[in-house]
């Protein structure tokens, strides 16, 4: 299968990157910046902020192989801290990356897959989409935008043999805590006191996380699936866990075992 993959330079894009290429499959990737370069696939610099970097991107894998069977949207970034703290700026850059950077993207896939009779479309969201975590505000606003775009477009597509599928990770060991740009402010650690408890609890669990190499080995398996489920949650047990609880207890009881994780 022809495969396009969006941010490849590290985490999860390096990972599903090198695992779909042993597999057998064409593999082409985005990139901004990077210094390694796995063998046997193509890389296609190109930053999901531009809509002609993307379009171009997705023009490249079309012209030399007539089409895209599988897209995996994947790049994104984080921005934490207080929603009170964090600027106009800020919260525009986030959904920008993680969410018009898709939506720029599926501008010019989707046409190609429509016309190629099908293919499949996985797009990154997170347990962070699924629930509103604290000082993550703005990750998680990204991701909800996410979910909804992803169920309405899987609707919308159907007829055409495209499946839409959302992949929702929990805490994993990549570079993205320390890529994470977080709210700085002193005043913001003052007046919000869990600030800094609740940023050294989530950044612990994301760096004590599963290996990218564990969501890469799901990934192939779901690209491989005729008929794939329309969300999968890779996660330990216990984060999986965490979506029932929000999804069967009273809202006001589930916030209370969130305060409390995130020693709020």
């Amino acid at each position: 299968m022809v495969i396009l993959i969006t941010g490849i330079s590290s985490g999860f894009g390096k990972a599903m990157a090198e695992k779909l290429s042993l597999e057998g499959h064409k593999v082409y990737g985005t990139y901004r910046k990077t210094d390694a370069f796995i063998s046997g696939v193509t890389y296609i610099k190109a930053d999901s902020q531009s809509a002609p970097d993307c379009e171009a991107a997705v023009k490249e894998v079309l012209d030399k192989e007539g089409r895209i069977d599988v897209f995996i949207n994947n790049a994104g970034m984080g921005i934490g801290g207080p929603l009170e703290y964090s600027s106009l700026e800020d919260a525009q850059r986030q959904m920008d990356v993680n969410w018009m950077g898709m939506v720029r993207y599926l501008q010019w896939v989707l046409p190609a897959m429509r016309r190629q009779g099908g293919g499949k479309i996985l797009c990154f969201s997170s347990i962070g989409g699924l629930m509103g975590l604290p000082f993550q505000g703005l990750y998680s606003a990204s991701k909800f935008a996410i979910e909804g775009y992803c169920e309405a477009l899987r609707l919308e597509v159907a007829a055409f043999n495209i499946k839409v599928v959302l992949i929702e990770p929990g805490d994993f060991a990549t570079s993205f805590t320390a890529k994470r740009s977080s709210v700085s402010s002193p005043e913001a650690f003052e007046v919000y006191e869990s600030y800094r408890r609740s940023l050294e609890k989530f950044e612990h669990d994301e760096t004590s996380g599963l290996k990218p190499e564990f969501l890469a080995s799901k990934i192939a398996k779901i690209v491989e699936k005729k008929r794939p489920a329309n969300s999968y949650i890779i996660s330990t047990l216990e984060q999986r866990l965490s979506v029932l609880l929000k999804a069967i207890l009273p809202s006001k009881w589930f916030d209370k075992i969130l305060a409390g994780y995130y020693h709020l």
